[in-house]
C-alpha cells in the first residue's frame, strides 16, 4: 500500500545572485492517514521551510510531495495551513473569517444554507459560536488561534499543515488549545503535520517525532515512535514511563545538535 503522504527526496536551495545556500538535504518521509506527526529541531534547520513546501508555497528543487500519489506543488484546499500569526482579516467577523473558505471551497457543491450550518457547525468544533459576530481585534489571541484552526477545518483538508501554531500564546492558554487540538484529532481523525519548538508538545500531540539535524543541508536525523495510546490525558502522562523515555530521547537529540553549535 503507498503513502498517504509522502515527502520524496526533497532538496532545497535558495539563491541570491552568485551566492546558494542548500536549507533542506534529501528529506524522505512517509504519512500515514490520520496520523500526526511533529518536526522539530534548532532554528535554522528548515522547518518551515520544509512545511511550505508540503503547503505549495515553496517549489522544492529536487524531489516532491506526494498526496494520494498525485504530485502537489501549488496550494489547494487539500491542505490546509495554520500559522503562528493567525492571519484572520480584520475587517470581517469571527463568522465572516471562516465563511470566507467555506464559500472559496464549496460555492459549487453546498448550498447557501449548508454553507452557512457548515461554518457553524467548525466554529462550534473550537467553541467559538458565541463570539461568531466580533471581530478579530475584539477577541484573545487564543480565541485568534481557535478560529485560525475553524477556518482550516472547514476546508476539510486532506492534510492539516500546524506551524507552530501555539507559539505566540501564553503557557495556559497555550495547553488549553493543545487540549483542543488532541480533542479534534481524536474526534475527526486528522492527518496533521506540525512544526514545533516545543519538546512537551511534540510528545503529547504526535504519533512520531520527526527530528532534524542542523542547516545548512539540513536532514532527517531521527524518527521516534510515541507510544501512547489516544486520547492522552496531560496530568497523567506526566509520571508516564513511556512519556519520559519519549521527551529524553528527543532533549538528548536537539542537545547534542546545540553541542554541534556551539562548536561551530
Amino acid at each position: 500500500m503507498s503513502a498517504y503522504l509522502k515527502l520524496d527526496h526533497i532538496d532545497k536551495v535558495f539563491s541570491r545572485g552568485a551566492a546558494s545556500t542548500e536549507v533542506l538535504k534529501d528529506i524522505t518521509l512517509t504519512i500515514d492517514r490520520g496520523e500526526f506527526v511533529s518536526i522539530i529541531g534548532h532554528s535554522g534547520c528548515g522547518k518551515s521551510t520544509l512545511l511550505n513546501i508540503v503547503a505549495g508555497l515553496t517549489t522544492a528543487t529536487m524531489g516532491g510531495v506526494l498526496l494520494e500519489d498525485h504530485e502537489v506543488n501549488s496550494p489547494g484546499p487539500d491542505r490546509a495551513v495554520v500559522f503562528q500569526n493567525h492571519s484572520l482579516l480584520p475587517w470581517l467577523t469571527v463568522y465572516q473569517n471562516v465563511r470566507l473558505g467555506v464559500d472559496k471551497v464549496f460555492a459549487k457543491t453546498k448550498s447557501r444554507a449548508e454553507r452557512d450550518a457548515w461554518t457553524l457547525h467548525n466554529l462550534s468544533l473550537v467553541q467559538m459560536v458565541h463570539a461568531k459576530d466580533k471581530r478579530p481585534s475584539e477577541i484573545s489571541g487564543g480565541m485568534k488561534q481557535r478560529v485560525g484552526i475553524a477556518r482550516a477545518l472547514a476546508m476539510e483538508p486532506k492534510v492539516l499543515l500546524l506551524d507552530e501554531p501555539f507559539g505566540a500564546l501564553d503557557a495556559l492558554t497555550r495547553a488549553h488549545l493543545q487540549d483542543s487540538v488532541m480533542a479534534l484529532h481524536h474526534k475527526l481523525g486528522n492527518t496533521i503535520l506540525m512544526i514545533t519548538h516545543d519538546v512537551d508538545e511534540a510528545v503529547l500531540l504526535s504519533d512520531r517525532i520527526v527530528m532534524m539535524t542542523n542547516g545548512p543541508s539540513a536532514t532527517i536525523g531521527e524518527v521516534l515512535e510515541v507510544p501512547l495510546p489516544h486520547p492522552r490525558k496531560r496530568l497523567e502522562l506526566a509520571t508516564n514511563a513511556a512519556y519520559l523515555k519519549c521527551r529524553q530521547r528527543v532533549l538528548e537529540f536537539l542537545y547534542e545538535r546545540h553541542r554541534f553549535i556551539e562548536a561551530a
